[in-house]
């Protein structure tokens, strides 16, 4: 048997095993190790290079959640868009940050139904409570929002999906007045489909 026909027999070998080995590395890739959780310093400090000039209130709502949750095991930066007229929708993307697990880009988007009416472009930081491993992030979390703010504003809120707890803290510019109900949707592309 010649040199050149055991090489190709040999990759024949190798592309055949790995055909069969497939199906299984979905199920090795979904097992991960549960993200560590972060200290306050650490969000506070990435927080304002994020944030810029509204970053003073931003140690007072990450202290707010400390006091609530505990400390988050992951967080997300990023930037969205919403408007609403009794209804309305929320859209955004950013990254998100484990300390073992790196981090990984996200899409959020969701309905609201409420009192609530304006438009607004946020800067949005999000503390991840509880997440049992990085792909947990891909669901939908629901809660209320409240905003009030005429140009800029902070606000905290608070959206769950079974133990896991997100709290959003935005800092807006636009207008923006009412309370609503919605949820959140977690998704790996980026899709107009909030729903």
């Amino acid at each position: 048997m010649s040199a050149a026909s055991r090489s190709s027999r040999r990759d024949i070998l190798a592309l055949a095993g790995a055909c069969a080995l497939a199906p299984a590395l979905p199920a090795l890739a979904a097992y991960e190790e549960r993200p560590e959780e972060m200290s306050g310093d650490e969000i506070v400090r990435d927080g304002h290079r994020f944030f810029g000039s509204i970053a003073r209130n931003l140690a007072l709502a990450v202290e707010e959640a400390a006091r609530r949750w505990g400390r988050p095991n992951a967080y997300v930066l990023g930037q969205e868009a919403s408007g609403a007229l009794i209804g309305g929708l929320r859209y955004g993307e950013g990254l998100m940050y484990t300390r073992n697990a790196g981090k990984k880009r996200v899409y959020w988007q969701g309905p609201t139904l409420g009192f609530d009416a304006g438009a607004d472009g946020d800067r949005t930081m999000m503390l991840v409570y509880n997440l049992p491993s990085a792909e947990a992030i891909y669901t939908r979390f629901g809660g209320v929002d409240g905003s009030a703010y005429l140009v800029g504003g902070l606000g905290l809120t608070e959206l769950t999906a079974g133990d896991i707890v997100l709290a959003p803290i935005r800092s807006g510019v636009g207008a923006r007045l009412g309370v609503s109900f919605g949820y959140l949707k977690f998704t790996r592309e980026a899709t107009w489909n909030p729903f």
